[in-house]
């Protein structure tokens, strides 16, 4: 039952409609609206002010999150979360900016944001909530999902060398299999992007023509392609054009039906998206003080290379920073958090996320404990 919930979500976010109107009816409906554009021509969004009140959360931020905060927001009692799903680098952007209660981002903070964060009274806290498969979803017809591709053609793909589905490149990698002359095309992110920073991260990684000619981020020169509002836009995308090819979340992957790559990892494994080399990706995982993991081109042996981390970043003191909804948000904001890293972690697996190796969810767990209200604890 909660897959099929999970499901719908992703497929609300695709027809354009605002997360918190998604959900149960513990969610608000007023928030304004999130919708994601397939066409890549209308302004960068940017988070707005919610509507404040008793019991009330906002935040804002990754679109590769979105389905899973609007489950859990809808798990709430008592507390109403507005969640705007306009890409990572919105959200930090409207945490810095006293937007929103919290924020939430795929990649790690830089040095900056974080300095920009801190700047409001308090510093920043990256809590590692989740992590996920990105695919390399197709809109093939008569090609089956499975289609093998390692990083280098995949860089190749994405800087336009590679225009043609029977390219050379691509059927040396998958013998036997019949590919037709279609024309690639390729879709990106317009937004600024926590999936877009996971995706380049691994090609830069492997690829040193890519990383050279596009290199990594939340946003980078696409040399190539059509762009795409969030994780919802560039699935409408893909489903829209043969032809295509674009990077999303496995959640929106699955609910739009899409056929996805196997892609070739660190050990020289070609794997699947699936849950379990999801979760495999994580294991092992080096723990940064400031918690900041980075689990793309996992090393082990049966993990998905293209798999990232998500964040909820809040300042260590929310009510020191002036968050908009005081001390009252603050206490909320724990209480969500608290639910993503307890119970939250449980239904993760029906809806195609994976939940956080012990060692990275004991550490989070830490993190959340440390937060405070004008020096007083936020937990416990």
């Amino acid at each position: 039952m909660i897959k099929t919930k999970m499901g719908a979500l992703a497929s609300c976010a695709l027809l354009g409609l605002g997360l918190a109107a998604c959900g149960s009816s513990k969610s608000s409906s007023s928030t304004p609206s999130t919708s994601s554009s397939t066409t890549g021509t209308a302004a960068p969004k940017t988070a707005t002010s919610p509507p404040s009140g008793s019991g009330m959360i906002s935040g804002a931020g990754s679109t590769f999150a979105a389905p899973v905060y609007e489950q859990w927001a809808s798990e709430q009692s008592g507390l109403t979360v507005n969640y705007q799903s306009v890409g990572s680098g919105a959200g930090i952007t409207a945490l810095s900016s006293k937007v929103v209660d919290f924020g939430a981002s795929d990649p790690p903070l830089k040095p900056e944001e974080e300095q920009a964060i801190a700047k409001n009274g308090s510093p920043p806290v990256q809590i590692p909530m989740f992590l996920g498969a990105i695919t390399v979803s197709y809109n093939l017809p008569g090609v089956a999902s499975g289609m093998k591709l390692d990083g280098k053609t995949l860089g190749d793909v994405f800087i336009g060398k590679v225009q043609s589905w029977n390219d050379a490149e691509i059927k040396a990698l998958n013998p036997g299999m019949t590919l037709p002359s279609t024309a690639i095309t390729i879709i990106h992110r317009s937004d600024s992007s926590g999936t877009t920073a996971g995706f380049t991260s691994f090609l830069a990684a492997v690829d040193p023509e890519f990383k050279s000619k596009v290199g990594e981020g939340k946003e980078v020169p696409w040399p190539t392609g059509t762009g795409a509002k969030g994780n919802a836009g560039v699935a409408g995308a893909v489903k829209q054009t043969v032809g295509a090819v674009g990077y999303v979340e496995q959640a929106y992957a699955l609910q739009n039906k899409f056929t996805y790559a196997a892609i070739k990892n660190k050990a020289g494994t070609f794997v699947a998206p699936t849950l379990a080399s999801t979760s495999a990706a994580g294991e092992g995982v080096k723990l940064p003080a400031n918690l900041g993991i980075k689990v793309i081109n996992s090393p082990t042996p049966s993990a998905y290379p293209i798999t990232s981390q998500t964040f909820i970043v809040v300042n260590k003191d929310p009510c020191k920073a002036g968050i908009p909804g005081g001390e009252g948000a603050a206490k909320g904001v724990a209480k969500f958090v608290g639910y993503g890293l307890g119970n939250g972690q449980k239904i993760l697996s029906q809806a195609d996320y994976a939940a956080l190796p012990s060692a990275i969810l004991t550490k989070s767990k830490s993190a959340l404990a440390a937060l405070e209200c004008n020096g007083a604890p936020l937990t416990g």
